[in-house]
């Protein structure tokens, strides 16, 4: 695809979302601001909604705050036309059942579609390219009758390609939007941004190391970091197949519980993980998990070293939700010992994770762009030669491209890889999972997505719930985690501390 044609394509979309927004007020009796699916489906079912109306709602939502927030990298003209068939499903009586039936999600921009949208992972380098199929998360969420309503903008090459958070050559600088000068994180910067914005129903993002948990935390939304292999990473743009997942980015712990019902579950094209993480789904599936008496009898671990550095806002509501916890009937225990010295385990897991990622990395791209129909760029050599061939556009100045550079000068899963994947298997068998298994806890507490290198090497879960705002009006969270499967549990815990705070607000734009 040429710079023409895809500037065509840019103009299509913004003069869609612009003519759209005449349509939001055509459902008076309901109430757009922050809707829930179940509010959603209400509308729905008492005639006060419809999903071309939603669609037209998000859509005037895009246009009128992406270009401040640049969350948004695509919307899909097609949005339309699927909100009328939801539509005309409902009508006629034959429509699927799922809570995501007519819902708008935007995607983040590394989950492919085969449809009018581009899967770039925010790189000019593969704009124009044209994937075989859907990623597994979305042909499922086509069978639950979501609609797709665009892309969702990233740290670019989802951070494997070190920027600014929030940052990619097609989508420029994600803004926070609750203080526009802090930092949104990434990578899944767009996702979080558009679901605290009112610019989705729900959204998708994901992670390999702390890309749902940090942004979530930062954007005050709920996001859920799955299990690895608990949905399905066919499709998506890869960094390593040992701990990318693909989790919601929502408003609600119930939303985002949904979301996680419709995309989880087998997908041959990711075999391996998919059929190991099966296992987990719980008959009757997640939702039935939101109880708010979900902290009752629950055994919480406070880690060391995690509530610290700080500013006192924080650390003083910090310290109330652990009381908030006890209150509700949680057994929380602080100060103890991930491992000797945390700050060393940490480092450990960041160089060992670095080693064995580069080589995984080279891997699994060059997999990727094998299996589409048709690439600007082949290989990852290709990726470096274009960002050498667009300077100006890549801001190669700024960022250069080391990290893509190392990658490409591994040669597979060798003596020094496999060490490091070793150490890795090692620090979180003697680190999280020793803890967890002789305390018998249900979960751990940190604050935002401060555990992410831990949760990322096991491949264990963990949920992000907005905990409050510091001194500033940015955001920061609560996240529970815990070990592989445990999300039943995580859900009762995260729902009913949700239920007891409600400290979410909406954003306030501040410079």
């Amino acid at each position: 695809m040429g710079w023409l044609t895809w500037l065509r394509l840019q103009a299509v979309a913004a003069v869609l979302a612009l003519v759209a927004g005449a349509g939001a007020g055509c459902c008076r009796g309901f109430d757009f601001h922050e809707a829930t699916v179940e509010a959603i489906h209400l509308g729905f079912s008492n005639g006060s909604l419809t999903s071309v109306a939603l669609v037209h709602f998000y859509l005037d939502q895009i246009s009128r705050l992406n270009p401040l927030l640049r969350a948004v990298i695509e919307v899909n003209p097609d949005a339309l036309r699927q909100a009328a068939r939801a539509d005309a499903e409902r009508r006629s009586g034959h429509w699927t059942t799922g809570a995501l039936h007519g819902i708008p999600v935007l995607l983040k921009d590394n989950i492919a579609t085969r449809d009018a949208l581009n899967t770039t992972a925010g790189s000019l380098a593969l704009l124009g390219s044209v994937v075989r199929r859907d990623a597994g998360v979305v042909a499922r969420l086509r069978c639950a009758g979501a609609v797709v309503l665009g892309k969702a903008s990233l740290s670019e090459w989802a951070n494997f390609r070190v920027v600014d958070n929030g940052w990619s050559a097609r989508g420029g600088q994600v803004r926070n939007p609750y203080v526009l000068s802090a930092d949104p994180c990434g990578s899944s910067a767009g996702s979080g941004v558009a679901a605290a914005a009112d610019m989705a129903a729900v959204t998708l993002g994901t992670e390999t190391d702390g890309s749902i948990l940090c942004p979530s935390s930062w954007n005050s939304v709920v996001g859920i970091k799955p299990t690895l292999g608990l949905t399905s990473r066919a499709g998506v743009v890869p960094i390593t197949p040992r701990q990318d997942t693909v989790g919601p980015m929502c408003r609600t712990v119930s939303d985002a519980v949904h979301v996680l019902d419709a995309i989880v579950g087998y997908d041959a094209l990711d075999a391996a993980a998919t059929g190991a993480a099966s296992r987990y789904i719980p008959h009757g599936g997640y939702a039935q998990f939101l109880k708010k008496d979900g902290l009752k009898g629950k055994r919480i671990g406070v880690p060391n070293g995690f509530f610290t550095g700080y500013g006192e806002t924080q650390l003083r509501v910090y310290k109330q939700h652990l009381t908030t916890l006890r209150k509700h009937g949680a057994v929380v225990m602080e100060n103890l010992d991930v491992a000797t010295n945390l700050t060393v385990l940490l480092v450990d897991i960041g160089s060992n994770e670095g080693v064995a990622m580069q080589a995984e990395f080279k891997l699994s791209i060059n997999a990727y762009l094998k299996d589409l129909l048709h690439s600007p760029v082949h290989s990852l050599a290709d990726i470096i030669a274009f960002n050498n061939a667009h300077p100006v556009e890549e801001r190669m100045k700024d960022f250069g491209q080391a990290d893509l550079i190392a990658a490409e000068s591994t040669n597979g899963i060798c003596s020094v890889e496999k060490a490091a994947i070793r150490r890795l298997k090692e620090l979180s068998a003697n680190g999280l999972e020793k803890l967890m298994k002789e305390k018998r806890l249900d979960a751990i507490v940190v604050p935002n997505g401060d555990a992410s290198g831990l949760l990322a090497v096991g491949g264990h879960p963990g949920i992000v719930v907005p905990a409050g705002y510091d001194e500033q009006g940015v955001p920061f969270g609560l996240c529970f985690a815990g070990l592989q499967g445990y999300e039943p549990r995580l859900i009762e815990m995260a729902y009913a501390f949700e239920q007891a705070t409600r400290s979410r607000r909406p954003p306030t734009f501040k410079p």
